[in-house]
């Protein structure tokens, strides 16, 4: 298949290689090169992309609330000392959304359980642990605006 034929992807960087995620650490995906014979990879990380440093301090979404309850200003993000960090969340939101329409992608692989990028669950609020189901900030855009995105889990779907 040629450059030309493949379709652009959004990746969340973490699961590309790049040491963006909270701890500075990557996610890096084992199956990533069976994608590079299907997709041209473009990776983004919403929460540098919201001003947010790398590494930073964990944040989950407010217990019982999801990403789109602060999309649309009914919850906020919290870091683990206590620091709203909801425009940071909603401002890489936007940048990512931005990424995806500028560039014409219609799918985006991200990182389960992050605030930010959730697909499918997330932490449930209390940084004890525990997950629940909802989506991250991003994903609740992404998904707001036709964008289809698949977790990490879900690559096979792909």
């Amino acid at each position: 298949m040629g450059y030309e034929e493949k379709e652009l992807l959004l990746i969340s960087a973490c699961l590309f290689g790049l040491c963006t995620a909270y701890d500075g650490k990557d996610r890096k995906l084992g199956k990533l090169e069976s994608l590079l014979d299907r997709y041209i990879l473009v990776p983004a990380c919403p929460e540098q992309l919201g001003g947010l440093s790398t590494p930073r301090t964990s944040a989950e979404i407010e217990q019982n609330r999801s990403g789109k309850d602060v999309i649309e200003g009914k919850a906020r993000v919290i870091t683990k000392d206590g620091r709203d960090v909801t425009r940071n969340f909603v401002t890489g939101a936007r940048q990512t959304l931005l990424i995806c329409k500028t560039l014409g992608i219609r799918k985006a692989l991200l990182k389960e359980r992050s605030p930010s990028c959730g697909v499918n669950c997330i932490y449930d609020g209390t940084f004890s642990g525990r997950i629940k189901s909802g989506e991250g900030v991003t994903t609740a855009l992404l998904k707001q605006h036709s964008i289809e995105v698949f977790s990490e889990e879900e690559i096979d779907e792909l």
